[in-house]
């Protein structure tokens, strides 16, 4: 007849092996969050330039109004302040 004894030892390496899980799992969504995040403000400034430079090429109200939705200005000589410095 055989007796076998379980040690701790079996417990805390499944321990250490789920607390390591969950610390890389919450790593990686923080670390895509973080990517996420800086590719929208990469979006936003492109968008931003690419209307700047549309408004100096064709003088519309569409590219006034999405120029004024992204960059928070409300008037036009504002709005092509800002295009002259963005251009620049």
């Amino acid at each position: 007849m055989k007796f076998e004894l379980k040690t701790e030892k079996e417990n805390y390496s499944k321990a250490f092996s789920i607390f390591f899980g969950v610390v890389f799992f919450l790593t990686l969504i923080i670390f895509l969050c973080d990517v996420a995040f800086k590719l929208g403000i990469i979006s936003r400034n492109h968008k931003i330039e690419y209307n700047c430079r549309l408004l100096s090429i064709e003088k519309s109200k569409p590219h006034f109004k999405e120029l004024s939705r992204l960059s928070n200005l409300k008037s036009k000589q504002q709005i092509w302040d800002f295009c002259r410095e963005v251009i620049k």
